[in-house]
């Protein structure tokens, strides 16, 4: 933006005409419709729009080859939203005029479809660049304590919070959040999805939405269902004022346009084949992401709005890092993980995005997908192994020698690439799956809400109902459950790594045994404050209370056996259920329902017993 009016640069190699269009209001009728007169050789269109000034709301069209068998998809009849727009206004509408086709007819998508959809997609807005709040507290790895939460989940429910502010960013930054995080002990909160998304198109049908925000269509604004840029702003300034960093859970591997049955709403009308992996001569798509897309970051132009996504994130809006979700799928070069590929080499050298807190989700659902202790430093890495074993291990399936890995960092997934203990972000449970308190009342996942028959989500949940499934009144069982959440979260706690807690855990948040509610935007996923367990809470703020007093678990430095050279001992001695030391195999092999660990740079502390429930 300059003094007379703002420049627009849009990438559309293939492209033969690109309009800048202009409207009054988020529901009004177009009132103008600019040509950029420019094109560079790289396919950027360009050109300065006399007059305009913040607040415009705008859409693109873009006049080009519409052939779907060769992977060109331009109809100008599509407005497109920007995905460079720094706001959006307004909602994606599954109508049948945001479809480049005429739906429904045979091979649908190799037809053309005239209808105007701009009523029915939302409107970019122009901003000028905007100053960033207070820096965060730059809190290191191995003092930090992760809290996965939803914006609508951890407030919607909470009864401080006026009820108009409910659900938003500005509800994140009320006071009545911040005591309970500050309280609670957390340093870093790690938000679900905030980018602008929509809804998958089978949902509405269900009568069901879009919840966690997997489903983006513009990669530099907020959801406007969640608040404004300067609402975003105001809260990463109050958690800041709080000592708590800010990190978002960000969308990179694929948009919430879908396969080649999907809605033409960004992307696809820019330049199809620049922005997305595809195959079949073009027509249909590479889909490692399982979500019906996969976009095409070895394209620099790809790429380059990956980048001035992230960095717009930091720059201007103050976030501290970011959690990558399916993480290998932009990490692929030429449909393989590569660790020296475009996107991870172009993070490694840039000056800003080098220096944010980076955490993977270390894989996806293509071929060769898993790829845990594989990223180089300095990003960190959500640890499934340690999930799985703990989760075991609890659930009175597991092995001592299992459980004793995960508490040492899995030393044997990112020691070999010379990373410390804190590559590993520990969790036992998240998001996706049960949350605490269901994994130790079901044995099965009960997902019925979200119209699919119970099909989706996962059935290897590796937990353990005690004997009654669901909810129960027996005193016996109750206490069982108890224990087994307090051991739960002590041996998040006591394990070398970062640990993540999901939002509600500690206040005995239940989904009724939905393990992927990511369709369900209500009671079943909104944390219930007036019905909360304090007395859990409690226990879950002493842990962290210890964890933070306790330097052996915080070590940045993998257990070796070796002695402590302040206490002569063993940096970490493995005990049985009698408390003796397991040095054999036969040690090992005994006591399999109980494992216990002294530290030997705390030789007054007692040693941490854990048990397994007796099934």
């Amino acid at each position: 933006m300059t003094r007379t009016g703002t420049n627009f640069a849009v990438p559309a190699p293939a492209a033969q005409a690109v309009e800048v269009c202009l409207f009054d209001t988020v529901d009004g009728p177009e009132t103008a419709r600019i040509a950029l007169p420019a094109r560079d050789p790289r396919g950027i269109w360009h050109g300065h729009v006399r007059g305009l000034r913040d607040g415009q709301l705008y859409g693109l069209r873009v006049h080009g080859p519409y052939a779907p068998a060769e992977g060109h998809r331009h109809n100008p009849h599509k407005l497109l939203v920007d995905p460079w727009a720094r706001e959006v206004v307004g909602a994606v509408r599954l109508d049948d005029a945001t479809f480049g086709f005429p739906r429904g007819a045979a091979a649908a998508d190799l037809g053309f479809d005239a209808r105007d959809s701009a009523p029915v997609v939302p409107r970019g807005v122009v901003r000028r660049p905007a100053k960033p709040p207070p820096p965060g507290p730059d809190t290191p790895w191995a003092d930090t304590i992760l809290y996965e939460a939803h914006v609508r989940g951890l407030t919607m429910r909470h009864p401080a919070i006026a009820p108009q502010d409910r659900g938003t960013f500005r509800a994140i930054g009320h006071p009545a959040i911040l005591s309970h995080l500050t309280d609670l002990g957390i340093t870093a909160l790690e938000l679900l999805p905030v980018f602008a998304f929509s809804d998958e198109r089978h949902l509405p049908d269900l009568g069901l939405s879009n919840y966690w925000g997997y489903n983006p269509y513009a990669f530099l604004a907020p959801d406007p269902r969640y608040g404004t840029p300067d609402d975003f702003r105001a809260m990463v300034a109050a958690l800041h004022g709080a000592g708590i960093e800010v990190i978002l859970d960000v969308v990179y591997n694929h948009t919430s346009e879908s396969d080649e049955l999907g809605q033409t709403l960004s992307l696809r009308g820019l330049g199809n084949r620049t922005f997305y992996r595809t195959r079949d001569g073009g027509r249909r798509y590479a889909n490692d992401s399982g979500c019906g897309n996969t976009l095409r970051l070895e394209d620099p132009l790809c790429l380059r709005l990956v980048m001035d996504s992230l960095r717009h994130w930091v720059t201007e809006m103050g976030v501290d890092g970011f959690r990558f979700d399916l993480a290998v799928t932009p990490a692929r070069h030429h449909g393989r993980f590569d660790a020296t590929g475009p996107f991870l080499a172009a993070l490694a050298q840039d000056p800003v995005l080098s220096r944010v807190k980076l955490i993977a989700e270390p894989w996806d659902i293509g071929q060769d997908g898993h790829h845990t202790g594989r990223f180089p430093a300095p990003w960190v890495e959500w640890n499934d192994r340690f999930r799985d074993s703990v989760r075991a291990f609890f659930a009175g399936r597991g092995r001592p020698g299992d459980l004793a890995s995960a508490l040492a960092g899995s030393s044997d997934l990112f020691a070999p690439g010379g990373r410390p203990p804190q590559a590993s972000v520990n969790f036992i449970t998240a998001h996706d799956g049960f949350t605490l308190r269901d994994l130790v009342s079901y044995d099965r996942k009960h997902n019925e809400a979200n119209g699919e028959d119970n099909r989706d989500g996962t059935n290897h949940n590796l937990s353990w109902s005690g004997g009654v499934e669901g909810e129960t009144d027996t005193a016996a069982i109750g206490a069982d459950r108890d224990a087994r959440r307090t051991g739960l979260m002590t041996a998040l706690m006591a394990a070398l790594g970062v640990p993540m807690i999901l939002a509600g855990d500690e206040i005995g948040h239940t989904q009724g045994g939905n393990n992927n509610a990511y369709s369900q935007d209500n009671d079943i996923t909104w944390l219930d404050w007036e019905r909360a367990d304090w007395t859990f809470r409690d226990v879950v703020r002493d842990l962290i209370a210890w964890r933070k007093a306790t330097p052996a678990v915080r070590r940045t430095a993998f257990f070796t056996g070796a002695p402590d050279p302040d206490t002569g001992r063993p940096d970490v001695t493995w005990l049985d259920a009698s408390g003796q030391p397991r040095r054999t195999g036969e040690d090992w092999a005994r006591d399999l329902d109980a494992l216990g660990v002294a530290f030997g740079a705390a030789p007054d502390a007692a040693p941490l017993m854990f048990r397994a429930p007796r099934r």
